[in-house]
């Protein structure tokens, strides 16, 4: 030890904006011809990545001139609604939607005993009963336990069972929420006739609970949807003025009524946007409460975030662990007040116990080992989280006008705009997620060839089928590609098979060899593989494997020499010849006639396997 002061960085110089630029341009122009060098601005557009929402992320950011963070826990509650609690950081909080009232007390019992301090109980059909409530919560501590229910049909059933279980507890410190949201009901059921006068009848019911928030402002059904962070966001802040407003009308005054209100928003695998996400929530509420009077203290937004059931595959299921991670990372980094983990197994049935467990441990392991929670807003003040706050408290505040011009949320809702908004999201992210710009990590990227489906989880009751916004997950159209394949290999005894021929030596076809074999995994085509095949070979193994398409792979300088001779002898025994790269690279004006298609990054893949499996004769 010495009493000298260590100096990290002290023999560094310290870099300028124009050492990083050289630095991004001799990365970028490393193998650029002469004459073709990108120039400063060039390379930057490159690095800049853009959102389906249209949310800009630059490559670098630099110090905002006169920023003023605030504390959490301070208007405008950017950084957080609460100040830190680190012995308690959030709410651990199971769902709960068995309609087994048996199998679901032993889950809630499970779930208590192992460190929840939370339960969400899903009161609907194919779900709980309303006489269920009771009996799953018998043995629950309601003071020691923040409870929430909701519903899409029979929500005033819902809340008045949990009021009724509070009442004969003779517990009043209790806590949690009774999930009135008509408009969240509007958007699951299809129903154009929302009664939002009841609203204050829930506020009034309520009173007595000081820890209740009876009304949810429940944005994950548009998230289902397809929804992007900026309409979930305005979505939800005009759902509340919405709430705020009618709750006007019947007397409850602004500060009541943002006592009573809580929104439940979803949390994905994109941390950076989960995070700004609900740091941009807080923020947006708070103006609200600002232009309606609310005092400063009373206009803090409480959040429930849920992992997003979008985001969860099929295929590979064990890669949901990894979303979920992710996900309560980013809801706990932009100070959720309450988490849901939905379990790994959430698309194939009811959770086991088993998944129920590692999906509970992903929350307390963050919280309890992890220590994510001991600092409140750690992303407050890194630029990139503060300029995507602000892009979507801009973005989200602009919808939120335009929804207000149209007379608010119920008739933007009912009138179907805002199918119209979502759809219009859903389809950019679709051909995102078809060209793989947006990649799925074990589904569309880096498929698992001899994955076994889970098998060990209990069937879901047959769901009610609801007029409102569709639920559609990322992975549904690579599963359905896959799930052909799975049926045509049950039905024959071999998957949809395609011939790999890889031409030249190894160091000749490799990379392409593997990006092509990835491709045909996504959609669970087989691949009969040749290195350096004569032409008779490709032929003869094409023959054997009962199958007409072959594909090529290989470097342009083999291309040049093989390729055409290749593909003429395909072609002449009625074979489609695709090529792994550009035919350009063949050198020959044949290619054109010759060649049926190109495998390249940033081809539509769920467009090519389509058509493959069509080809090749797979039933849909």
């Amino acid at each position: 030890m010495t009493d000298d002061t260590m100096v990290l960085a002290g023999d560094f110089t310290t870099p300028a904006q124009a050492d990083w630029d050289r630095e991004v341009l001799k990365a970028l122009n490393r193998k650029r011809p002469p004459g073709t060098e990108l120039t400063i601005e060039q390379a930057m557009k490159r690095l800049t990545t853009v959102t389906v929402d249209g949310l800009t992320i630059d490559p670098l950011y630099l110090a905002p001139d006169g920023q003023a963070l605030g504390l959490p826990g301070q208007v405008p509650f950017t950084r957080g609604a609460e100040a830190p609690n680190p012995d308690n950081p959030w709410i651990v909080e199971p769902l709960h939607e068995d309609p087994d009232p048996v199998r679901t007390a032993e889950a809630i019992q499970a779930d208590l005993n192992a460190g929840a301090t939370g339960l969400w109980l899903r009161v609907d059909r194919g779900a709980l009963g309303l006489a269920d409530v009771a009996t799953v919560l018998a043995g629950v501590l309601p003071e020691a336990v923040s409870i929430h229910v909701s519903s899409a049909d029979r929500q005033a059933g819902a809340a008045q069972a949990l009021l009724d279980f509070w009442a004969a507890s003779g517990h009043t410190d209790v806590k949690g929420g009774l999930g009135i949201d008509p408009l969240g009901a509007i958007a699951v059921t299809g129903d154009t006739s929302p009664y939002l006068a009841a609203l204050a009848s829930w506020v009034h019911k309520a009173e007595q609970y000081a820890g209740v928030r009876p009304i949810t402002v429940d944005v994950t059904p548009y998230d289902n949807a397809g929804a992007g962070d900026v309409d979930q966001l305005a979505f939800a802040i005009a759902t509340g003025i919405e709430y705020v407003r009618a709750l006007d009308a019947e007397g409850v005054t602004p500060a009541q009524a943002f006592g009573a209100i809580e929104f439940r928003v979803s949390a994905t695998a994109d941390e950076f946007l989960t995070i700004a996400r609900l740091r941009a929530l807080r923020r947006l509420w708070s103006r609200v409460g600002e232009v309606t009077g609310v005092p400063e203290a009373g206009r803090g937004a409480i959040q429930h975030a849920v992992t997003s059931w979008r985001m969860l595959s099929k295929d590979d299921p064990w890669v949901n662990l990894l979303r979920a991670t992710i996900g309560t990372f980013g809801a706990a980094v932009g100070g959720a007040e309450t988490i849901t983990v939905l379990p790994h197994d959430t698309v194939y049935g009811l959770p086991t116990p088993f998944s129920r467990r590692v999906a509970r441990n992903i929350s307390l392991l963050a919280m309890e080992e992890s220590h994510v929670g001991a600092v409140k807003d750690p992303a407050g003040g890194a630029w990139v989280f503060e300029s995507l706050t602000e892009q979507l408290a801009e973005k989200a505040w602009a919808r939120v006008q335009a929804i207000e011009a149209q007379g608010g949320m119920t008739k933007a809702l009912v009138s179907g705009q805002v199918a119209e908004w979502v759809a219009a999201t859903a389809a950019e992210r679709a051909q995102r997620l078809a060209t793989r710009k947006l990649p799925l990590t074990g589904v569309s990227m880096f498929p698992k060839a001899d994955e076994a489906p889970l098998t060990d989880f209990v069937p879901r009751p047959a769901l009610p089928e609801y007029a409102g916004l569709q639920p559609h997950r990322d992975a549904e159209v690579f599963e359905t590609l896959r799930d052909r394949s799975r049926a045509h290999e049950s039905a024959t005894g071999r998957a949809p098979t395609v011939v790999l021929a890889c031409l030249g030596e190894r160091r000749d076809f490799g990379g392409r060899e593997q990006f092509t074999t990835n491709l045909l995994l996504a959609g669970g085509l087989a691949f009969d593989e040749l290195e350096g095949p004569a032409p008779e070979a490709i032929i003869a193994q094409a023959k054997a494997a009962g199958t007409t398409m072959v594909i090529l792979a290989s470097s342009a300088k083999v291309y040049a020499a093989e390729a055409i001779a290749a593909a003429d002898a395909a072609k002449a025994q009625g074979l489609t010849v695709w090529i792994a790269g550009r035919r350009s690279e063949t050198g020959s004006d044949k290619a054109v006639d010759l060649i049926d298609g190109e495998i390249y990054d940033g081809m539509d893949v769920v467009a090519f396997l389509t058509s493959t499996l069509d080809s090749l004769g797979v039933a849909k």
